[in-house]
């Protein structure tokens, strides 16, 4: 399904989604810093901040489900519009929680609420966008979100030693911004609408699914390496002097190097097997994130951020797009549901996981442990892309576009 009068291949309402996804993540402030903001502000220690933070992971984890049932039933736009005004709340409602208990169920909420619309984003670029160009179309918005988190990150680095409260408030409005543009700008894409009624059991059939969810089991790993980032990779550098202020110069290199470089990687994921690019993709995250156990200054420490974002740059267009290559076209929505479930599992374990291992046995053993498990998850990307390829083949999937990204 393509629209007319599409820009530079891509459809008009693809560039919107694109426009939102920029302005929401310019906004993107406040988990970054929730951390911090947890340890510093409200006096938490490191086990319990990453407890806290690990329940964003557990609102997000059931988001990616219910999130893609919703799209598949109700329609992308109006899953969106839904996940943004309660999103939006959910963040205000954090930003002015005082007590024990209404943080941790305020970054549940949130967790939930401010997750339940990407599922239904990935499924509008699959309803959009021919299967070819699909790489190109979930890079250049991976693109987008790393764009606003490039001058988010030193933003908000300044915002935080001034005052936290802020940083909620804009990541709330620029949540709204983004609803506002949904719905002004982007229709209903749903291509099958007779679908929206069907059973509830639709809902499993992506675990089911025993080649896509080795696909996703593969990438649940590589996510618990990634969202090191978020928790571990903030305390850890903290206690080697690092600032709230330095932290937030050093993590946007992540963001702008993305800006830079992302679309360089896009075409050189076009030119490999998917399978090579996930391995790639995996090995360099789990490179990357060891190499700081090995370093002891800000320029070294800033160039294991340049490793690890080299492998982010890698995977990170070509996983939504097996994502849509696998699904059936009636429940897009839900198999990209289940594969933002893996990484939403994976931001409720990661943190808890992280900060533990961190306080128990301390970094050389949590950094170490990265370059393991991306290894590992690096080899089996390779072993099993085999059996992708011969499904793709079997679903009549055209051999240029075999050789150039299947499997």
């Amino acid at each position: 399904m393509v629209e007319e009068g599409a820009m530079r291949g891509l459809p008009r309402t693809y560039w919107y989604l694109w426009a939102g996804a920029l302005v929401n993540r310019l906004g993107g402030f406040v988990f970054t810093f929730l951390a911090l903001y947890l340890t510093q502000v409200r006096g938490y220690s490191v086990e319990r901040a990453g407890m806290v933070v690990a329940l964003y992971g557990a609102g997000s984890m059931g988001s990616g489900p219910v999130g893609g049932l919703l799209a598949d039933r109700i329609g992308r736009r109006a899953t969106m519009l839904l996940s943004m005004t309660l999103g939006a709340a959910a963040m205000l409602q954090l930003g002015f929680a005082r007590t024990p208990t209404h943080i941790a169920l305020s970054t549940l909420a949130l967790g939930f609420f401010g997750d339940l619309y990407r599922p239904a984003v990935q499924a509008t670029v699959a309803d959009l966008v021919p299967a070819e160009d699909r790489t190109r179309a979930y890079g250049y918005l991976y693109w987008a979100i790393n764009l606003g988190f490039a001058g988010a990150a030193v933003i908000a680095g300044l915002m935080a030693n001034r005052n936290f409260t802020l940083l909620f408030i804009v990541d709330a409005a620029t949540t709204l911004l983004f609803g506002v543009i949904v719905y002004l700008r982007v229709p209903e894409t749903h291509p099958e609408p007779s679908a929206r009624h069907s059973d509830l059991g639709a809902l499993l059939v992506p675990f089911r699914d025993g080649i896509f969810m080795s696909f996703v089991a593969l990438q649940f790993l590589l996510a618990v390496v990634f969202h090191q980032g978020s928790v571990a990779l903030p305390l850890d550098l903290r206690a080697h002097g690092v600032a709230p202020r330095m932290y937030g110069m050093l993590i946007a290199i992540n963001g702008v190097l993305i800006v830079l470089f992302q679309p360089i990687g896009i075409r050189a994921a076009q030119r490999f097997r998917r399978g090579t690019v996930l391995a790639l993709g995996a090995l360099l995250t789990g490179v990357g994130f060891w190499m700081t156990g090995l370093m002891t200054s800000v320029p070294l420490y800033a160039l294991t951020i340049v490793v690890w974002t080299v492998g982010e740059i890698f995977f990170s267009a070509v996983g939504p797009t097996v994502v849509a290559d696998l699904a059936p076209t009636r429940v897009r929505g839900g198999y990209q549901g289940t594969y933002q479930l893996a990484w939403g599992v994976s931001a409720f374990v990661a943190p808890a996981l992280g900060s533990w291992v961190l306080g128990r046995f301390g970094a050389h053993t949590l950094w170490n442990g990265c370059l393991v498990v991306g290894s590992i998850t690096a080899l089996l990307h390779l072993a099993i892309a085999g059996a992708r390829r011969k499904r793709l083949i079997a679903a009549g999937e055209s051999a240029a576009r075999e050789d150039g990204a299947g499997g």
